[in-house]
């Protein structure tokens, strides 16, 4: 056991989750610290304890891929600023019967991927795409909007968000033009075959 241990990824970062299912999963597939949020409504207490962390060791957010585990990333971000992120695509945090999407049923693999492909948000950036582009992309109005979106969080590992926030997403993990176009390819390929669960 202890070999296997050893053989873990060892995360120096604090990762913040929502409850203790989570950290029981992070703990089966790395070697490191959480700290629980216990719902969306973070009490500032919490928030204290992440900015400390986060001034001595950093920390990483992640949350569930649903609206509440959204909720909490924000609250962090405007009260820390500068944390990573780590993200689940919404498939891979589907529970194996009833229940709601979260990291508690994503597999270790999963787990470790995710955390190797962080974001650091830059709170300054300036914005590298615009509103308009994404408008004319047809990623804020319009029928297949939220799906564009979808597959474009999925894709460059960002989250899902609404028309309002991919805009300030976007901006704030620096997410340069041409990974932009890549990824809005890959987007428009999966819509048209009309596979929605494509890699």
């Amino acid at each position: 056991m202890s070999k296997m241990m050893e053989d873990k990824m060892k995360i120096q970062e604090v990762i913040v989750v929502e409850g203790k299912d989570d950290t029981k999963r992070i703990k089966m597939a790395v070697n490191a610290d959480t700290i629980e949020t216990r719902g969306s409504a973070i009490s500032d207490e919490t928030l204290d304890q992440i900015a400390e962390l986060q001034a001595k060791r950093g920390v990483i957010v992640f949350t569930d891929p649903d609206f509440s585990g959204e909720k909490i990333r924000k609250t962090i971000q405007e009260a820390v600023p500068g944390v990573k992120h780590a993200f689940l695509k919404r498939k891979d945090a589907v529970p194996d019967h009833q229940g709601s999407l979260g990291v508690e049923h994503a597999s270790p693999e999963v787990i470790r991927e995710a955390l190797k492909n962080l974001y650091t948000e830059v709170p300054d950036a300036p914005a590298m795409i615009s509103r308009e582009t994404l408008a004319a992309k047809g990623l804020i109005n319009g029928p297949a909007a939220k799906k564009r979106r979808e597959l474009l969080g999925e894709i460059l590992n960002i989250g899902y968000t609404n028309g309002k926030q991919l805009y300030k997403r976007l901006r704030l993990f620096e997410i340069t033009p041409g990974d932009f176009e890549d990824a809005m390819q890959k987007v428009e390929r999966q819509m048209e075959n009309g596979d929605q669960h494509e890699e």
